[in-house]
């Protein structure tokens, strides 16, 4: 027997619409005939889910008795199997069976149908794989108790992704849609955190992307063609922090663009020792290059530059490497042949290398500089390999070729000034010791005995040992200068990039903290503060993927800022000279968090600052305009009811429809301040159905008069996916505003059209128009443009239908009328072709009680077949 097909939808978080979306799937198939059943789904009581079971078959669950309850929770695999459908729907693959069951896991009862021939569809959340249970945990901090196997889902034959925008999720658990009423604000504060829902959904799509790759793996290994590319290029570029590097990103971000989704990885390679010459400043402005060409910046630690580009590029399955032309000069090639040339050679077939000229080529680079004092161990190794055995080797060329005494001790000098450059003073002392035996051994007479015989060439030899011990003293002192000189600058611009940067508050404590994990290279970095000296320290900050420090003395590396704050770094120790530039990071940190603080601290006075704002605007709209219309209705009751006045009746008329008037005015203004109010508490709940706009339109249009409005809405249009009543209260706002403003003898023309998926709705009045830059200004709460009268309405009319229209699904943005005036366009979202939908399946359905968004949504839904 074959066995049966599974297919997965993948959630990227709790409520993103796994369960609807298979329900959607098992209805399609049911429609083309498929012998399709319930096997176990889940509704959690939510009405549209249950809605969505009505008209396919189920199956009923196994009961156990579980410590002495009923337990219904459990697929009865055992029915399924004897009912034998083509396709079986099974929710939540990762629960836990009650004990008494077959199987302990929903997926080893899947495993089962599968095994009979049965296809399944089924649905499970990222973080409940069991390789990602750690990292789910690190961005939501709660471990999941239940866990499948990911070998069990890489094994479908189908996976596809329902994921949600964060803040859409947001919204739908603040309506109830997810949870129970009681349960909202719980939920909103721990799991469904923006930071928390964003880490989940880029944890998905980078799961899913891996899926894809293996499946294109597996097709090399099948059809045996190793030769195949990915279809994203993934190019990286190599960074020296010299100013060429600007001239290869943009030449990467264009190759990358002639591919689809192609990725530019920018990589820049520093020594293990410590800070170099390299400008960190320029660095930085790389940096934001490369991120806003799209790419990613990496630092990687490592001496072999080539060996460590080449191991980063396969490590991300990089397809390219481009370099910059060399900027050595012709005379430092031949010294060898270069990081390009190397990488070229060495790359392999897998990888292509574009090297690319630029204006710095062959204009020459400066000389690494080494961390500290110190020359390094390369160079003091090859000073001693000078050292000693240059001397003997000289000593056996010059016994076949015989130049005389003073020749020979120039060249065993210039030996010894070789050994001063390369390993400093102890090596050229060596040197010069060693060819001062030499000389006298073999080229002083008595040749080939310890003693000299003229005094002249006892002289000679001083004048050789003190004119190599001085020369070596100079080179190795001036070269420990210049070195010195070198790490200085570069410390300076370290700290000046820092303090600028710091001061204009473009760094954050995070990126900072990185920044000093990559200058040093350390495992990580953390900032500890504690409120006094009693109180155990916590971290304010961190970066880097080492052990977590809960103490500075816990650290391989720490300085202290005050008696508070303390910079903890793992990885390895460091020498003193480093402090110096390590306590500038610790103090500018403190500074960075500080900053932070009185940020929040600025955004909470903002806050309440807006809401002074807000309660001064509606105080003054209940004292001025609210109290107009009821002064009025009152003068006119109170003239009705006088005694003394015999009114007519055009009279009693007259009042009679000032009353009237001031009613509906009063009404209108106290509706908007609700609809207001709903809005800003998120209450307002659309009941989302099918809708012809050439029905709603006209009812908005009640509240103007009859010749203030050209209607030009055809029956032909599709109908939308709306709130009948929340589309009429826009629509009538936009028109009240729109006639408001319009001159005498002008009408607005109302119009609509479809566009591809959805309708738009267009107000067009011929008044003063809104400048560009207030635009977006007019659709806030209390806004009364230009010199509009108190008393013409609370400045809510606008605010209200922006906020009705985002509800719905829809947008609300204004435009220049062409020839002046103001355009607001509406645009809804189009409902499904009518004739196309399964009779009896709801169409009209409340969106509070959703527990699934609807498949038609694709702005609040992200599918990915692997």
């Amino acid at each position: 027997m074959a066995r049966g097909k599974l297919w997965i939808y993948l959630g990227a978080a709790p409520g993103v619409g796994k369960t609807y979306a298979m329900l959607s799937e098992a209805h399609r198939r049911v429609e083309r005939g498929t012998d399709c059943v319930v096997a176990f789904v889940e509704h959690h009581d939510l009405p549209r889910t249950e809605a969505m079971l009505d008209g396919l078959e189920q199956v009923t669950r196994r009961r156990l008795e579980h410590q002495g309850e009923a337990c219904t929770e459990m697929m009865d695999v055992d029915a399924v199997l004897a009912r034998g459908p083509q396709v079986a729907l099974v929710d939540e693959l990762a629960h836990t069976n009650a004990q008494g069951s077959r199987h302990t896991k929903r997926w080893q009862d899947v495993e089962e149908l599968l095994s009979a021939g049965v296809d399944v569809i089924s649905t499970v959340n990222i973080e409940h794989l069991e390789s990602l249970g750690d990292i789910a945990e690190s961005i939501t901090g709660v471990r999941p108790r239940e866990t499948v196997p990911d070998e069990f889902v890489r094994r479908a034959d189908r996976i596809e992704l329902v994921g949600m925008e964060p803040q859409a999720l947001r919204r739908r658990t603040a309506h109830g849609n997810i949870h129970a009423p009681d349960q909202v604000d719980a939920a909103l504060s721990n799991h469904f955190r923006p930071g928390d829902l964003t880490g989940l959904r880029e944890l998905a799509l980078l799961w899913v992307a891996g899926r894809a790759d293996e499946y294109l793996n597996q097709y090399r290994g099948e059809h045996r063609e190793p030769a195949i590319r990915g279809p994203r290029e993934r190019i990286v570029v190599g960074l020296t922090g010299g100013p060429e590097g600007r001239t290869l990103l943009r030449r990467a971000a264009r190759l990358a663009e002639k591919g689809a989704g192609g990725a530019v990885l920018a990589v820049h390679i520093a020594g293990s020792d410590g800070p170099t010459s390299t400008s960190p400043e320029e660095l930085a402005v790389q940096r934001t290059l490369v991120e806003d060409l799209g790419g990613t910046f990496h630092h990687v630690v490592g001496d072999d530059i080539p060996t460590a580009l080449l191991d980063f590029a396969r490590g991300a399955d990089a397809t390219r490497i481009v370099l910059g032309s060399s900027r050595r000069k012709a005379w430092q090639r031949m010294l060898g042949p270069g990081v390009g040339a190397t990488v070229a050679r060495e790359s392999g077939p897998d990888l292509d290398v574009h090297i690319v000229t630029h204006e710095e080529a062959a204009k020459g680079r400066r000389l690494p500089v080494t961390r500290g004092a110190r020359l390094g161990r390369a160079r003091i190794i090859s000073g001693w390999a000078v050292g000693l055995a240059g001397p003997p080797l000289m000593t056996a060329l010059l016994s076949a070729v015989h130049l005389g005494l003073a020749n020979d001790m120039l060249l065993f000098l210039a030996l010894t000034v070789a050994a001063a450059l390369l390993g400093g003073l102890f090596p050229a002392l060596a040197s010069a010791a060693l060819g001062c035996l030499l000389l006298n051994y073999f080229h002083t007479p008595p040749l080939h005995h310890w003693t000299i015989a003229d005094p002249k060439n006892i002289v000679a030899i001083v004048i050789f040992v003190g004119v190599a011990v001085s020369v070596a003293s100079v080179v190795d002192l001036a070269a420990r200068r210049t070195e010195q000189a070198a790490r200085l600058r570069a410390e300076s611009e370290i700290l000046s990039y820092l303090a600028g940067n710091v001061l204009r508050g473009e760094t954050s404590l995070e990126a900072l903290l990185e920044r000093v994990r990559e200058t040093f290279g350390m495992e990580s970095a953390a900032l500890l503060e504690r409120g006094d000296g009693t109180t155990p320290w916590t971290c304010a900050g961190r970066a880097g993927a080492g052990r977590p420090v809960r103490r500075p003395e816990d650290a391989d590396v720490d300085v202290p800022v005050g008696d508070r704050l303390a910079l903890a770094l793992t990885g390895r120790a460091l020498p003193a000279e480093d402090r110096r530039v390590l306590g500038a990071f610790a103090a500018q940190a403190a500074v960075v968090l500080d900053r932070r603080r009185l940020q929040e601290e600025a955004d909470r006075a903002r806050t309440l600052a807006e809401g002074n704002r807000i309660r001064t605007a509606l105080l003054a709209a209940v004292s001025h305009d609210l109290r107009t219309p009821l002064a009025g209705i009152k003068a006119a009751v109170s003239g009705l009811r006088s005694d003394d006045v015999a009114w007519s009746e055009e009279d009693r008329a007259e009042l009679l429809e000032g009353i009237e008037v001031g009613a509906d005015r009063l009404d209108h203004l106290v509706g908007n301040l609700l609809d207001m109010s709903r809005l800003r508490t998120g209450t307002v709940t659309p009941i989302i159905r099918e809708t012809d706009l050439d029905e709603v339109v006209p009812m908005a249009l009640g509240g103007v008069p009859e010749d203030s409005v050209a209607l030009d809405v055809p029956e032909t249009l599709p109908m939308v996916a709306v709130d009948a009543g929340l589309l009429e209260r826009a629509v009538a706002n936009l028109v009240e505003n729109a006639v408001k403003y319009s001159p005498d003898g002008t009408s607005v023309l109302v119009s609509a059209r479809a566009l591809a998926g959805r309708v738009e709705l267009r107000v067009v009045d011929r008044g003063p128009g809104v400048p560009d830059d207030a635009k977006e200004r007019i659709f806030e709460a209390f806004q009364r443009y230009g010199d509009a009268p108190r008393g013409a309405g609370v400045g809510l009319g606008l605010a209200v239908a922006r906020g009705f229209t985002e509800a719905m699904g829809g947008t609300l943005a204004a435009e220049d009328t062409p020839g002046g005036g103001l355009t607001m366009v509406l645009t809804v979202r189009a409902a499904e072709d009518r004739d196309t939908a399964r009779p009896g399946r709801p169409t009209g359905l409340d969106s509070a009680a959703v527990g699934d968004p609807p498949p038609e949504q694709p702005a609040r839904s992200e599918r990915q077949a692997s």
